[in-house]
Order: C-alpha cells, then structure tokens, then sequence
C-alpha cells in the first residue's frame, strides 16, 4: 500500500438503514404513492418466484413463464428457477399499470 491508499477515506454505506428517514420531494401523486408502498415493505429486496408473480396478478403459471421472459421484465434466470426483485417487480408492474 502507498501513503495515496491509506490516506483515503472509506464510506460505507448501510443498505439496511430505514427509509423513514429518507424525505424527497415528489409532485407526483402516483411517485408519492410508490415510495409510500416501497417504505411499508419489510424486505425490498427480497426475491420472488413465478408462483408468487402469477398469484398477485391473478394469472396461470405458464403466463407467468411467459413474463418472466420478456425483455422489459427485469427478471433473472438462476439454475431453472426464474426470480425477481420485490421492489424491481413493484416498479414494473406501475410503470406497466400507468
């Protein structure tokens, strides 16, 4: 290490810190309503599976097969099984809904 290495200073950013401390300024009564939904949801980061889509959309499994491998469906494929990230999933499904 050179005295450049050690003289910089880390940030390290907590991805647990609670977004109730967060305040942005939306005018946009749909954007207000996301971050509202976003903030409630104990694990925004969790992933979720084909099963989990197809019931919130109130769809069959092979329609949900079909989503899962479209373009614009922010998805990945691990081994056989298809996941997506709850908040990416939320974000999909408003921006299709508006």
């Amino acid at each position: 290490m050179n005295n450049e290495e050690e003289t910089q200073t880390q940030t390290i950013i907590d991805t647990k810190e609670k977004l109730d401390n967060i305040e942005i300024n939306l005018e946009n009564p749909q954007e207000k309503m996301l971050l509202e939904s976003i903030k409630r949801l104990k694990n925004p980061f969790i992933n979720i599976s084909v099963q989990d889509v197809a019931r919130d959309l109130k769809i069959g499994e092979n329609m949900a097969y079909a989503i899962f491998k479209r373009d614009d469906f922010p998805s990945i494929n691990i081994g056989r099984c298809w996941k997506i990230c709850l908040i990416s999933y939320i974000l999909w499904k408003t921006q299709k809904r508006v």
